[in-house]
């Protein structure tokens, strides 16, 4: 018998404006309508975009929640992530109505790994006050005691969440003289921790107390959002550095801002924020945070290879097949 699951030229709606070669290969294989303004739909927008598709490709900017959920349509059967995190799409209640959702998980591994290395560099030597003193004109030349920072040489760097990205960012930190010490929901296999040097803390309290640098790399999710709250945060000696290249949900912004104002944290290196694009422009007043506008995945190859990974889902699923990144229990 046929499999009645196939749809053969599905209806897609892709809500952000992707890469040129993406698109034209989205609108060549199905009856695709995509954004090209790349302004954000509204709503009200996303609301009809729903109603009318066989396929959504949201990206984290659009906010699929339960009501948005249960007013789609019943043609609405894939909801086909560009981006890896989920946590902005209602999972439960998709899996209710019979909806699939698949993200794009590991072409962005090494392209955010390195956006982390990079301010696990930056903020303890200092290099985005650096460059602003340069740009200002007052800078008088060089000093012996001019813009010192830390080295990060024999620091411990304590990562929180050892999942793909995690486990680069590890390797890459090993290279520049760092000991590893994770926290994940499951160890590594030994295996792993040996290539890496890493020592695993079941308990994530002795992590942050032992660490010099933490680094957060766990998706948001109920068991994530404010993981390091007011009290974990007061685990860390002043003298740490914090980065996060995830999601700002993971962390209480306000406490941290009050941790930074009062030193009781030595400095910050965010991609990602609470309530972004707003930031609280306590932070933009710190001079010890250095501040990137979420773009640890922004690079041309990862924008492409998401894409792909999108046409992929979208292709396996039209054929009746299971995509092969369908989310599972566990994410929502």
């Amino acid at each position: 018998m046929p499999d009645t699951r196939r749809c053969p030229n599905p209806k897609v709606v892709v809500t952000r404006e992707l890469a040129q070669g993406v698109m034209t290969r989205l609108e060549a294989l199905f009856d695709t309508t995509n954004n090209r303004g790349d302004a954000k739909l509204t709503r009200d927008q996303l609301a009809a975009a729903m109603a009318d598709c066989d396929v959504l490709v949201p990206t984290v900017t659009d906010e699929i929640d339960e009501r948005l959920i249960a007013e789609a349509g019943a043609r609405l059967k894939l909801i086909a992530n560009y981006g890896a995190g989920v946590n902005h799409i209602a999972l439960r209640a998709a899996r209710a109505r019979g909806i699939i959702v698949t993200n794009t998980p590991g072409v962005l591994t090494e392209d955010t790994a390195d956006m982390a290395m990079a301010l696990i560099l930056s903020v303890p030597r200092r290099l985005a006050e650096g460059e602003k003193l340069v740009r200002s004109g007052q800078w008088h030349g060089w000093s012996p005691g001019g813009m010192l920072g830390h080295r990060i040489g024999g620091k411990t760097l304590g990562i929180v969440g050892m999942g793909r990205i995690g486990q680069a960012v590890a390797r890459r930190a090993r290279a520049f003289g760092l000991a590893i010490h994770y926290h994940n929901r499951r160890r590594l296999p030994a295996v792993v921790e040996a290539e890496l040097g890493a020592v695993f803390h079941p308990d994530i309290d002795t992590l942050l107390a032992a660490a010099d640098i933490v680094s957060i790399h766990t998706p948001l999710n109920a068991d994530s959002r404010m993981l390091i709250d007011r009290r974990r945060l007061s685990l860390m000696r002043p003298h740490v550095y914090l980065i996060n290249t995830s999601r700002g949900g993971i962390v209480d912004e306000v406490a941290m801002v009050e941790a930074l104002e009062a030193g009781r944290l030595a400095g910050a290196g965010l991609d990602v924020w609470e309530h972004e694009p707003r930031i609280d422009p306590r932070l933009l007043a710190l001079p010890n945070v250095a501040m990137t506008p979420h773009m640890g995945s922004a690079t041309v190859e990862g924008r492409v290879a998401s894409g792909e990974r999108v046409i992929q889902n979208i292709r396996m699923w039209a054929d009746g097949h299971r995509p092969p990144d369908q989310v599972l229990d566990g994410w929502a």
